[in-house]
């Protein structure tokens, strides 16, 4: 088979479901989501989490693989070929212009804060904060992002990596590098959580992680779980519709997309288990947000036993989940070139050096840093996920839309085309309010 996102086609069902699911995995699951939840008040802010993710998350994200599959080409052509299948406006095909941007301009930000992991991770495994006190490690972070040169090494370092993965191809690249890092990745998740649970204060970490006080459930939590359950799983970019395409054709669309659901909010649990107890153990606040992981956790492990060692794993980790989700937000632009007839290298290296010039851009202007985080997470994304939820639930031919997504019962079926129609829609439309002050 020829490696080009044109006709490349995964010949396992588990790669589909690494990859996806290496999308999904990346900062958000293991640095945002914890801290999200120590600021909303812990278990009742996981429950709505968990509802948001099954009604909101999931069935927006088996409609972009359908559409991605069905198409079996790149987010713009894929969009074109099922407007024409669907007697629909061409025009739809916007939702994969826009999710290539929103992919691109995400990298731009996304690199800068993946080399900041990069550099903790290398701090760690030198020992570099081994026998530091607590005021020189709170100071490390200050002086790094600081440090433009630093800063823009690292940034650099990290595109390149993510560049010559998606170079090499959707097979032998994308492919063999998400079923490497990601098994790699819950392996060290594990040894962390064995690790949690043997030094920190496990018993308060599930506690606090599992306890529903719903007292301290605000509204403000509540569209924040709304969120987070939309964007943790790489929706409205382009990259769950580009790695769709590439999806066995005999593979069910519902349990796959289940497969990486669970897998998706397993690793954000258990990035809480991880890091909560550690935090807990060394009387620390866990409503932190950049400081939870470049702050707190530097400490805690500095002071702990064989903390050092295991604070390279964990840094370790962050890098892999970050790799992983770098991997798919220049994959859709790569894919897209290529059915304009630029190869693969060159339509790589235009992408890649286009989101270095501007997360170099961010390093020096944080304010443009702000711009493209709020600008995609806050609009382009979420616009992205309501059109292709109205697409396929009120335009899109039935006919192919049930016999592609395979589910077992016409019940199953109904119950979530009409939450593709009705409560996703509904859920994504809070989203936009809450980000305007409407509510």
């Amino acid at each position: 088979m020829t490696d080009t996102s044109n006709n490349a086609i995964w010949n396992r069902r588990f790669t589909f479901v690494m990859a996806a699911t290496g999308s999904a995995v990346g900062l958000g699951n293991i640095w945002k989501f914890p801290y999200i939840t120590g600021e909303y008040g812990g278990g009742a802010f996981v429950l709505v989490y968990l509802g948001c993710i099954l009604l909101v998350g999931l069935p927006v994200m088996m409609a972009e693989v359908l559409l991605g599959r069905a198409g079996r080409t790149d987010p713009v052509h894929s969009m074109q070929e099922n407007a024409k299948l669907s007697d629909a406006s061409p025009a739809w095909s916007f939702i994969g212009y826009m999710g290539i941007l929103s992919g691109l301009m995400i990298m731009m930000f996304y690199s800068v804060v993946a080399g900041w992991v990069i550099d903790y991770f290398i701090q760690s495994a030198t020992g570099a904060y081994s026998n530091a006190d607590v005021e020189t490690i709170n100071n490390n972070f200050g002086e790094l992002v600081n440090n433009d040169s630093r800063e823009l090494v690292l940034h650099t370092l990290f595109t390149c990596i993510t560049a010559a993965v998606v170079a090499t191809g959707v097979v032998k690249g994308i492919g063999r590098a998400v079923e490497i890092l990601m098994p790699v990745l819950f392996v060290l998740m594990l040894l962390m959580l064995i690790y949690s649970a043997n030094q920190g204060d496990f018993a308060s970490g599930v506690e606090f992680m599992f306890k529903a006080d719903f007292s301290k459930l605000s509204a403000d939590a509540i569209l924040e779980a709304l969120g987070h359950s939309f964007f943790t799983l790489s929706l409205g970019m382009g990259a769950i519709m580009a790695y769709g395409s590439y999806m066995p054709g005999n593979a069910s669309i519902a349990k796959t997309v289940f497969a990486v659901g669970i897998l998706d909010t397993l690793v954000a649990l258990i990035a809480g288990l991880i890091i909560f107890p550690i935090v807990f153990a060394n009387g620390m606040e866990s409503n932190q947000s950049v400081g939870l992981m470049f702050k707190s956790l530097p400490i805690a492990f500095s002071q702990m036993p064989g903390g050092i060692f295991f604070s390279s794993i964990f840094f370790g980790l962050v890098s892999i989940a970050a790799l992983s989700s770098s991997i798919s937000l220049i994959e859709p632009g790569v894919a897209w070139m290529e059915k304009k007839g630029i190869s693969r290298l060159k339509s790589t290296i235009t992408l890649a050096a286009t989101a270095w010039i501007g997360g170099t851009v961010c390093l020096f202007y944080g304010e443009v840093f702000d711009l493209l985080d709020n600008f995609t997470t806050k609009v382009t994304l979420p616009f992205g996920g309501l059109l292709i939820a109205i697409f396929v639930g009120w335009l899109m031919n039935q006919a192919v839309v049930k016999a592609d997504i395979k589910l077992r019962s016409d019940l199953f079926y109904n119950g979530w085309l009409w939450t593709l129609k009705l409560i996703s829609p509904l859920g994504i439309l809070l989203i936009f309010a809450h980000t305007l002050g409407w509510i």
